[in-house]
């Protein structure tokens, strides 16, 4: 494997490839005193060094032929062509380009998919529509080169590119924290899957249902000074996946339940720019006075009508007649007819300015159609948002869609977000958030949450301590780059804040699981933080794994490795998956052709997994790699 990146998400991955997948690992990075940023990386090492030692450690106790070379570290400023001969592209099985720069994974990525066209890629861009384009004419590259008798490699990869980014990763973890503050949510191609924790039951509750038991929270998670559920806490740590015996065990321990799945919704569409919506025109005054006006109109209207006797057209035409002072004088009428031209008259003078102030209003709202919008008066129960950054653009987004209200601070006029914020017509404060009266600005004392996502660690720590000392209760989630540092930080404001709901996050701690499973060859949906670990969503097909296929559901189920949760049928195979449930295997030929895929979730454990089948299965990061490891797999196939 061959992991090429300037920041701590290449440390984190090449630290999760080693320690987890026993893999081999040849990382370039930037030399020392570029442009990476130093605290992180240093951690990162240290944490990549701790995992090595483990490793090591493992083989020399236990003799484990199929432990891997911790592999070395490469230094260069760029990932030229000449870099990637010498980190040895041309016999790895992947390669991850994770740089922080969309034109430089780009221009890597083309060079290594020439020096090996069975290379298995992985990308990280932030510009989604163009990861489709690339992802496709990667993937034929490999396929022309394929047909035209190249070699797969010496890897043994299929050529396959992935693209990813860490901010859509990331984001929908942060989004679910600051609404609900305990769910977790993974989000992939429309699939909504939502973790809830739920406190440990009282005596009498009943619980409500769910899809089944994720997790069993740590013994200490309601300890202020509790270890937070780390991956080496023991026995007081969460256990993840456990299996009924072990539920109905656990006593004072809070769960961690998949209590809803279900298909998003497509995204709000975007309103046209500098073409505001009819109802946000005018204000609320504004269209009170013309309603009212109208209403004087249509009385008087009627009021004609029954003093003269004329038809309702006519009358409603002499009163507009006389509202805009353009008829004759009534003064041949009797004194009801003069009563109401009077009344006409002074209904038209109140007209006019009223009209005036409606076009110089609507003038004003296009003018600013195209500008920031000011939070208004009054708005309370919404979510502030700090920083307009990659993270947070993808954050502000999700939100957006879920119409919660949003009120965003970001410091430079330039940043990547304000269009979207435009956009989505999202107020936004521009200013600091470490100087004194924005955060105010932003109506952080009636805020129902604060998620601080800028890109410095100290302005995040700034923002949220500020805002406690406001509201001592407000509910905060802090973007933090360093998990070491996320975890400090998270037990000292949940010891100094024990009502208050804090939670701290670390990106690359959120995404790195995803890169590396998808180095490995499988479809990572997703991952849900538990505490301190991490559990993963992956689509795998069942077909070359012993430990699933030609065993049911529930023979299937490994207690802390991993679940099979649904089944992926195309059209015309629901009956099948039904038979199958049986205990039959089945012999339908369904999913023949192009049909559009669902998936199943009311999955018994009666039901056979086939070869054909593709399930969807929540495991650990150590259960995914012994089940689906390549040198796992190996070891299984020569016995």
């Amino acid at each position: 494997m061959v992991v090429c990146g300037d920041d701590g998400l290449a440390h984190r991955l090449a630290a999760e490839l080693r320690g987890v997948y026993r893999e081999q690992v040849t990382l370039v990075v930037p030399p020392t005193g570029g442009r990476v940023h130093q605290p992180v990386v240093g951690r990162a090492r240290a944490a990549s060094a701790a995992l090595r030692d483990i490793v090591t450690a493992a083989v020399s106790r236990g003799g484990n032929g199929d432990q891997a070379d911790p592999g070395r570290e490469l230094e260069a400023t760029e990932p030229t062509e000449d870099v990637l001969a010498e980190a040895g592209v041309d016999r790895a099985g992947a390669l991850a380009l994770v740089y922080d720069d969309d034109e430089t994974n780009i221009r890597a990525a083309l060079t290594a998919r020439r020096l090996n066209p069975g290379l298995r890629l992985v990308l990280r861009l932030y510009n989604r529509r163009l990861g489709q384009h690339i992802e496709e004419l990667l993937d034929q590259s490999a396929a022309l080169a394929t047909d035209g008798g190249r070699s797969a490699g010496p890897g043994g990869g299929e050529g396959s590119t992935t693209v990813l980014s860490d901010a859509d990763t990331a984001a929908p973890a942060l989004a679910a924290t600051a609404l609900v503050g305990t769910s977790k949510v993974v989000e992939t191609d429309g699939l909504l899957l939502r973790a809830v924790e739920r406190d440990p039951p009282r005596p009498g509750q009943v619980t409500p249902p769910g899809l089944g038991t994720l997790a069993l929270l740590s013994a200490t998670s309601n300890d202020p000074a509790g270890a937070d559920g780390s991956e080496d806490s023991g026995e007081h740590g969460p256990q993840l996946l456990p299996d009924a015996a072990a539920v109905e065990a656990a006593t004072g321990r809070g769960t961690v339940t998949l209590e809803q799945v279900s298909y998003s919704g497509p995204p709000l569409p975007a309103a046209r720019a500098g073409v505001p919506p009819f109802g946000e025109l005018f204000s609320r005054r504004l269209r009170w006075s013309l309603a009212g006006l109208a209403a004087c109109v249509v009385a008087l209207a009627v009021a004609l009508m029954v003093v003269s006797g004329d038809h309702p057209l006519h009358a409603t035409y002499v009163t507009l007649l006389d509202l805009f002072a353009i008829n004759e004088p009534a003064l041949e009428e009797d004194r009801g007819a003069q009563i109401l031209q009077l009344l006409s008259g002074f209904v038209g003078l109140l007209l006019l300015p009223v009209l005036l102030a409606a076009v110089l209003e609507a003038l004003g709202t296009f003018r600013t159609a195209s500008t920031l919008r000011k939070p208004p008066r009054g708005l309370g129960g919404h979510v502030v948002l700090l920083g307009l950054g990659k993270i947070g653009t993808r954050v502000l987004t999700r939100l957006r869609e879920l119409d919660i209200p949003v009120v965003c601070v970001e410091a430079d006029p330039e940043a990547r977000g304000m269009a979207t914020a435009r956009r989505l017509r999202v107020p936004v404060v521009l200013g600091d958030v470490t100087e004194e009266g924005v955060l105010e600005a932003a109506k952080i004392h009636r805020a129902h949450s604060l998620l601080a996502l800028t890109s410095v660690d100290t302005t995040n720590l700034e923002a949220v301590l500020y805002a406690r000392s406001v509201r001592s209760r407000l509910r905060v989630v802090l973007r933090l780059y360093d998990d070491d540092f996320a975890t400090a930080v998270y037990r000292t404001l949940r010891a100094a804040h024990p009502d208050a709901l804090t939670r701290s996050r670390s990106v690359t701690h959120l995404a790195a699981p995803s890169f590396a499973g998808a180095m490995m060859g499988r479809q990572i949906l997703g991952a849900i933080p538990v505490e301190r670990r991490v559990l993963l969503f992956a689509a795998v097909e069942v077909a070359g794994h012993p430990q699933l296929e030609g065993r049911t559901v529930g023979e299937a189920f490994r207690a802390g490795a991993w679940r099979v949760l649904a089944l992926e049928v195309s059209d015309g195979e629901q009956d099948d998956a039904d038979r199958g449930a049986g205990g039959g295997t089945g012999s339908g030929t369904g999913g023949e052709g192009a049909r559009e895929s669902r998936l199943l979730w009311d999955l018994p454990d009666t039901y056979v997994l086939r070869g054909r089948d593709r399930v969807v299965l929540a495991a650990t990061r150590r259960g995914l790699a012994e089940l689906l490891g390549r040198r796992t797999r190996q070891a299984t196939n020569n016995r």
